[in-house]
């Protein structure tokens, strides 16, 4: 009746497996080692995949970015996505972020937006 259970406590337990998690979203995202008992080219393949969906949506919703890059795209957005620890939360985010590296690369020109039709009216 007095035995000890050897095993970690349930919160122990939740600990081990958030840092699991995030060693492996931080190899699938971010370019960090696999974690222990993943298969590496497996996992790199899921990796590149991931960022080929982020590529292929951003290119949708930002077609300024899409061709402003041109022939370049899938070079400059890969670049753009090694150059950051995590994508940014949503795609629209990762567009908008994509399209302001390119302003910094010198490749697409910042859009001034125009007054809004009430702004004009409003007079």
């Amino acid at each position: 009746m007095g035995t000890t259970d050897a095993r970690p406590s349930e919160e122990e337990a939740r600990r081990r497996l958030g840092q699991a998690q995030e060693r492996l979203l931080a190899a699938l995202v971010a370019g960090g080692e696999p974690p222990a008992g993943f298969d590496p080219v497996r996992l790199g393949a899921q990796a590149r995949s991931l960022v080929a969906k982020r590529r292929s949506v951003v290119a949708r919703l930002r077609p300024d970015a899409f061709e402003a890059s041109g022939a370049d795209f899938r070079s400059d957005f890969d670049a753009y996505a090694a150059s950051r620890s995590a994508p940014p939360p949503g795609y629209r985010a990762d567009a908008d972020d994509f399209a302001a590296w390119l302003v910094a690369q010198g490749k697409l020109k910042v859009r001034r937006t125009p007054l809004s039709r009430w702004r004009r009216r409003k007079g």
